[in-house]
Protein backbone atom coordinates (compact mmCIF):
# COMPACT_ATOMS: atom_id res chain seq x y z
CA UNK A 1 0.00 0.00 0.00
CA UNK A 2 1.35 3.44 -0.74
CA UNK A 3 2.11 6.12 1.91
CA UNK A 4 -0.81 8.62 1.89
CA UNK A 5 1.26 11.56 3.92
CA UNK A 6 4.78 12.01 3.00
CA UNK A 7 7.48 13.92 4.62
CA UNK A 8 9.51 16.75 2.68
CA UNK A 9 11.81 18.68 4.47
CA UNK A 10 11.45 22.47 4.06
CA UNK A 11 15.31 24.10 3.74
CA UNK A 12 16.11 25.94 7.09
CA UNK A 13 12.95 25.13 8.80
CA UNK A 14 11.92 22.02 9.04
CA UNK A 15 9.55 18.84 7.73
CA UNK A 16 6.76 19.38 6.24
CA UNK A 17 4.05 16.75 5.51
CA UNK A 18 1.94 16.54 2.75
CA UNK A 19 -0.12 14.52 0.23
CA UNK A 20 1.95 12.03 -2.37
CA UNK A 21 3.32 13.27 -5.35
CA UNK A 22 4.72 17.11 -6.44
CA UNK A 23 1.29 18.91 -6.26
CA UNK A 24 1.30 21.96 -5.91
CA UNK A 25 -1.08 21.57 -3.11
CA UNK A 26 -2.37 24.19 -0.48
CA UNK A 27 -0.70 24.38 2.77
CA UNK A 28 -1.48 25.27 6.26
CA UNK A 29 1.22 26.29 8.62
CA UNK A 30 0.21 24.99 12.02
CA UNK A 31 1.48 26.74 15.56
CA UNK A 32 1.36 24.56 18.50
CA UNK A 33 0.21 26.14 21.78
CA UNK A 34 2.20 25.51 25.41
CA UNK A 35 2.57 22.16 24.40
CA UNK A 36 5.76 23.11 22.77
CA UNK A 37 6.93 22.13 19.53
CA UNK A 38 8.95 19.21 20.54
CA UNK A 39 5.65 17.38 21.92
CA UNK A 40 4.75 16.56 19.08
CA UNK A 41 1.23 17.39 19.03
CA UNK A 42 1.74 20.20 16.17
CA UNK A 43 3.26 17.10 14.02
CA UNK A 44 0.11 14.97 14.60
CA UNK A 45 -2.38 17.81 13.48
CA UNK A 46 0.27 18.73 10.30
CA UNK A 47 -0.24 14.60 9.55
CA UNK A 48 -4.06 14.95 9.64
CA UNK A 49 -4.09 17.59 7.59
CA UNK A 50 -1.81 16.20 5.08
CA UNK A 51 -4.10 12.97 4.95
CA UNK A 52 -6.71 15.71 3.83
CA UNK A 53 -5.19 17.06 0.66
CA UNK A 54 -2.76 19.64 2.46
CA UNK A 55 0.93 20.30 2.61
CA UNK A 56 1.46 21.36 6.51
CA UNK A 57 4.86 22.41 8.38
CA UNK A 58 4.11 22.32 11.71
CA UNK A 59 6.22 25.39 12.70
CA UNK A 60 8.13 25.16 16.18
CA UNK A 61 8.67 28.58 17.79
CA UNK A 62 8.87 27.57 21.31
CA UNK A 63 12.16 28.24 22.76
CA UNK A 64 14.68 26.05 24.96
CA UNK A 65 12.26 22.77 24.56
CA UNK A 66 12.71 19.29 24.07
CA UNK A 67 11.05 15.99 23.97
CA UNK A 68 10.81 15.96 27.86
CA UNK A 69 10.19 19.64 28.28
CA UNK A 70 7.64 22.44 26.77
CA UNK A 71 10.10 24.86 26.89
CA UNK A 72 9.12 28.91 27.23
CA UNK A 73 6.95 31.38 24.84
CA UNK A 74 8.74 34.30 25.90
CA UNK A 75 9.96 37.11 23.31
CA UNK A 76 8.70 35.45 20.56
CA UNK A 77 9.76 37.31 17.48
CA UNK A 78 6.17 37.35 15.23
CA UNK A 79 8.34 38.18 11.94
CA UNK A 80 10.15 35.12 12.24
CA UNK A 81 6.71 33.70 11.31
CA UNK A 82 6.52 35.97 8.42
CA UNK A 83 9.46 35.01 7.07
CA UNK A 84 8.19 31.16 7.73
CA UNK A 85 4.90 32.15 5.42
CA UNK A 86 6.85 33.55 2.60
CA UNK A 87 9.19 30.12 2.70
CA UNK A 88 6.29 27.82 2.89
CA UNK A 89 4.53 29.71 -0.07
CA UNK A 90 7.85 29.76 -2.18
CA UNK A 91 8.38 25.87 -1.55
CA UNK A 92 8.09 23.92 -4.95
CA UNK A 93 5.21 21.87 -3.29
CA UNK A 94 3.24 24.43 -2.16
CA UNK A 95 0.70 26.17 -4.48
CA UNK A 96 1.10 29.56 -3.31
CA UNK A 97 -1.38 29.85 -0.74
CA UNK A 98 -1.19 29.45 2.53
CA UNK A 99 -3.30 29.33 6.06
CA UNK A 100 -2.29 30.03 9.80
CA UNK A 101 -4.19 27.72 11.80
CA UNK A 102 -3.17 27.73 15.51
CA UNK A 103 -4.53 25.78 18.92
CA UNK A 104 -4.42 27.68 22.39
CA UNK A 105 -1.20 30.16 22.29
CA UNK A 106 -0.96 29.04 18.74
CA UNK A 107 -3.83 30.80 17.83
CA UNK A 108 -3.10 34.11 19.60
CA UNK A 109 -0.04 33.45 17.99
CA UNK A 110 -1.84 33.07 14.45
CA UNK A 111 -4.39 35.73 15.41
CA UNK A 112 -1.69 38.43 16.15
CA UNK A 113 0.86 37.59 13.13
CA UNK A 114 -2.13 38.06 10.34
CA UNK A 115 -3.28 41.45 12.04
CA UNK A 116 0.02 42.80 12.22
CA UNK A 117 0.89 41.99 8.57
CA UNK A 118 -1.74 43.86 7.53
CA UNK A 119 -1.95 46.35 10.00
CA UNK A 120 1.76 47.49 8.69
CA UNK A 121 0.42 46.36 4.76
CA UNK A 122 3.07 43.82 4.58
CA UNK A 123 2.56 41.67 1.29
CA UNK A 124 1.20 38.33 1.06
CA UNK A 125 -0.71 38.76 4.68
CA UNK A 126 -2.36 34.54 5.39
CA UNK A 127 -5.07 33.48 2.81
CA UNK A 128 -6.80 32.31 5.73
CA UNK A 129 -6.32 31.79 9.43
CA UNK A 130 -8.36 29.47 11.48
CA UNK A 131 -8.06 28.73 15.55
CA UNK A 132 -9.28 26.67 17.84
CA UNK A 133 -9.68 28.21 22.33
CA UNK A 134 -8.11 31.22 20.86
CA UNK A 135 -7.79 34.35 23.35
CA UNK A 136 -8.73 37.56 22.04
CA UNK A 137 -6.18 39.90 24.05
CA UNK A 138 -2.47 39.47 24.28
CA UNK A 139 -1.35 37.30 27.07
CA UNK A 140 1.89 37.01 29.33
CA UNK A 141 4.91 34.96 28.47
CA UNK A 142 4.95 31.37 29.78
CA UNK A 143 7.48 29.17 31.34
CA UNK A 144 7.12 25.46 31.39
CA UNK A 145 9.52 24.92 33.95
CA UNK A 146 7.86 26.94 36.41
CA UNK A 147 4.13 25.74 35.33
CA UNK A 148 2.30 24.49 37.86
CA UNK A 149 -1.83 23.31 38.32
CA UNK A 150 -3.55 26.07 40.35
CA UNK A 151 -3.90 24.68 44.09
CA UNK A 152 -0.04 23.44 43.36
CA UNK A 153 2.22 24.44 46.26
CA UNK A 154 4.47 25.87 43.53
CA UNK A 155 1.65 27.82 41.77
CA UNK A 156 2.77 31.16 40.37
CA UNK A 157 1.03 33.95 38.72
CA UNK A 158 1.77 34.74 35.68
CA UNK A 159 4.22 37.48 35.62
CA UNK A 160 3.15 40.75 33.57
CA UNK A 161 6.32 41.90 33.41
CA UNK A 162 7.33 39.59 31.21
CA UNK A 163 6.27 39.25 27.19
CA UNK A 164 5.44 36.57 24.74
CA UNK A 165 5.68 38.28 21.66
CA UNK A 166 7.76 40.92 19.94
CA UNK A 167 7.25 42.35 16.61
CA UNK A 168 10.57 43.79 14.46
CA UNK A 169 11.84 43.49 18.05
CA UNK A 170 9.51 45.85 19.91
CA UNK A 171 6.75 44.85 22.35
CA UNK A 172 4.97 47.92 21.56
CA UNK A 173 1.38 47.08 21.78
CA UNK A 174 1.66 43.47 22.88
CA UNK A 175 1.52 44.22 26.51
CA UNK A 176 -0.21 41.39 28.31
CA UNK A 177 -4.13 42.12 28.06
CA UNK A 178 -3.74 44.70 24.76
CA UNK A 179 -6.53 43.33 22.38
CA UNK A 180 -5.52 41.70 19.92
CA UNK A 181 -6.40 44.02 16.72
CA UNK A 182 -8.01 41.33 14.51
CA UNK A 183 -10.41 43.66 12.27
CA UNK A 184 -6.75 44.67 11.08
CA UNK A 185 -6.90 40.94 9.13
CA UNK A 186 -9.35 41.17 6.16
CA UNK A 187 -9.48 37.61 5.44
CA UNK A 188 -11.79 34.94 6.39
CA UNK A 189 -11.78 33.56 9.81
CA UNK A 190 -12.11 30.11 11.49
CA UNK A 191 -12.70 30.58 15.37
CA UNK A 192 -13.85 27.34 17.36
CA UNK A 193 -14.28 26.96 21.45
CA UNK A 194 -15.57 23.91 23.52
CA UNK A 195 -17.80 25.16 25.93
CA UNK A 196 -16.45 23.42 28.65
CA UNK A 197 -12.95 24.91 28.62
CA UNK A 198 -11.97 25.63 31.64
CA UNK A 199 -8.39 26.68 30.75
CA UNK A 200 -8.96 29.03 27.84
CA UNK A 201 -12.71 30.82 28.29
CA UNK A 202 -15.08 30.32 25.34
CA UNK A 203 -16.22 33.87 26.49
CA UNK A 204 -12.70 35.02 24.30
CA UNK A 205 -13.53 33.13 20.88
CA UNK A 206 -17.53 34.99 21.53
CA UNK A 207 -15.93 38.61 21.52
CA UNK A 208 -13.88 37.50 18.62
CA UNK A 209 -16.64 36.72 16.78
CA UNK A 210 -18.84 39.85 17.77
CA UNK A 211 -15.91 42.03 17.09
CA UNK A 212 -15.57 40.41 13.58
CA UNK A 213 -19.23 40.94 12.87
CA UNK A 214 -19.67 44.24 13.97
CA UNK A 215 -16.74 45.52 11.79
CA UNK A 216 -18.58 43.46 9.00
CA UNK A 217 -15.17 41.34 8.53
CA UNK A 218 -15.56 37.63 7.22
CA UNK A 219 -16.03 34.86 10.31
CA UNK A 220 -17.04 31.11 10.99
CA UNK A 221 -17.74 30.93 14.68
CA UNK A 222 -18.04 27.27 16.12
CA UNK A 223 -19.47 26.53 19.25
CA UNK A 224 -18.56 22.44 20.91
CA UNK A 225 -21.59 21.78 23.98
CA UNK A 226 -20.20 19.29 25.46
CA UNK A 227 -15.99 19.89 25.15
CA UNK A 228 -13.04 21.41 26.95
CA UNK A 229 -9.60 22.48 25.85
CA UNK A 230 -8.73 19.87 24.34
CA UNK A 231 -11.86 17.83 22.22
CA UNK A 232 -12.60 13.84 22.78
CA UNK A 233 -12.63 11.94 20.09
CA UNK A 234 -16.37 12.76 18.91
CA UNK A 235 -15.77 16.67 19.35
CA UNK A 236 -12.26 16.28 17.31
CA UNK A 237 -13.60 14.61 14.46
CA UNK A 238 -16.19 17.14 14.33
CA UNK A 239 -13.93 20.26 14.50
CA UNK A 240 -11.56 18.31 11.85
CA UNK A 241 -14.18 18.09 9.09
CA UNK A 242 -15.39 22.16 9.82
CA UNK A 243 -11.85 23.19 9.55
CA UNK A 244 -10.94 20.83 6.29
CA UNK A 245 -14.40 22.25 4.90
CA UNK A 246 -13.33 25.91 5.41
CA UNK A 247 -9.77 25.30 4.36
CA UNK A 248 -11.07 23.74 1.24
CA UNK A 249 -13.13 26.87 0.58
CA UNK A 250 -10.87 29.54 0.88
CA UNK A 251 -6.86 27.93 -0.54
Amino acid sequence: MPLNVIRRLLPEWGTTYGPPGDGPHPAVLVLHGSEGGPSGWSHRIAAILAASGFLAYPHTYSKGGNAWNAGSIEDVELTTTVAAIAALRAFPTCNGQVALYGVSRGAEHALLTASLMARDGLPEIPDAVACLAAADVVCGAFDARSFRDSGDPGWQPWDPARRAWTWNGSTKGLLPSTPIPINEYPGPLFIAAGLQDTTWSPRMTYRLEAKRRQHDRPVEAHYYADEGHIPGSEGENEHHRLLIDFLERHL
